[in-house]
């Protein structure tokens, strides 16, 4: 048996829910995250334990000022929540534990996407398509549509500026200088960084590689950006718009003050996660951004891992490896 699924001493096994059916992430910060009767627990410097329902998330975004013991990293494996560990308000990803490792067989399969030329175009077109409703222009290379994309991009900041009357100078911060950046620039990391948390988490849980992207190239969460930005736009930028702009003009938010934008923003996202059911889409927009490349998947080795996720029902969005 392997150590992930060797059961806790005195309990049951957890049983995972699927993906699609847990809430999107939660931020901790400035304590101990610790095990106390086989449930997940924070524990700040008084002493005072806040539960998780560590099954029952996709992942834990761990700011700074946060520990882990050893028996959480394990609880949080066999569950098969990702932990993130990120910088302040979730500006910088440093690091990120694998809920369960991912399959050879789809691995080999996105590389083979990835270095091939035609495949990967074709990759990119598709992930164009979805994101923008039309077909991308034909004859175009990978850096022609990448460019093609940065100008739609930026254009479309400025009207989603306008529309919520922000004021918007263009998307510019430091990440090492965090405090510098203005507020609209402050909302849109904060809610892009929870997008790429749950997107991360589903590209891990459906076994693939982060690293290995189409559009964006040599990032440790290159997958991430390329399958995160086609949903960027319909969930978390117009959000962080509508905060900033209230937050800039010291305006009420649907009857409440907006006394912290970041954490406005937060709560905001993860409500827009559960209203467009992201979670569910996650893993069938990946499938159908790979299938786009026309090459066959190989088949599994005897000796693959098993799905994440057992369930009654098995389907390719349940949240799972295989």
């Amino acid at each position: 048996m392997s150590e992930a699924a060797r059961p806790l001493p005195g309990l049951p096994p957890p049983r995972p829910i699927p993906l699609r059916e847990r809430a999107a992430i939660l931020f901790l910060e400035k304590g101990r995250l610790d095990v106390l009767d086989g449930a997940f627990v924070l524990v700040d410097d008084n002493g005072v334990r806040v539960h998780i329902p560590i099954g029952g998330i996709a992942c834990l975004m761990l700011e700074p000022g946060t520990r882990v013991s050893h028996a959480a990293v394990v609880l949080a494996a066999r569950a098969g929540t990702l932990l993130i560990w990120v910088g302040e308000a979730g500006v910088r990803l440093y690091a990120a534990g694998q809920p369960g490792g991912a399959r050879s067989d789809r691995l080999l399969y996105q590389a083979r996407l990835a270095l091939d030329d035609d495949a990967r175009l074709r990759v990119v077109r598709k992930m164009y398509a979805i994101r923008f409703g039309e077909e991308p222009p034909a004859r175009r290379s990978v850096d022609q549509l990448r460019g093609i994309e940065g100008a739609r991009v930026r254009e479309t900041y400025k009207l989603l500026a306008q529309r919520h009357g922000a004021t918007w100078d263009g998307r510019q911060y430091d990440a090492d200088r965090w405090d510098t950046a203005d507020v609209v620039n402050r909302c849109l990391s904060a809610g892009t960084s929870a997008l790429y948390g749950i997107t991360e988490a589903a590209v891990l849980a459906a076994g693939y590689a982060p690293a290995i992207g189409f559009l964006h190239t040599g990032k440790p969460q290159s997958f991430v950006y390329d399958i995160a930005d086609i949903l960027k736009f319909e969930t978390v930028v117009p959000e962080a718009f509508r905060v900033a702009a209230a937050s800039q003009r010291g305006r009420p938010l649907d009857g409440r003050p907006v006394i912290d934008a970041v954490a406005e923003v937060r709560r905001r996202c993860r409500d827009a996660f559960r209203r467009e059911n992201v979670l569910a889409r996650l893993i069938p927009l990946i499938e159908e951004v790979l299938a786009a490349g026309g090459l066959p998947m190989p088949d599994a080795p005897p000796e693959a891992m098993p799905v994440a996720f057992e369930g009654p029902e098995v389907s390719g969005d349940a949240g799972h490896r295989g």
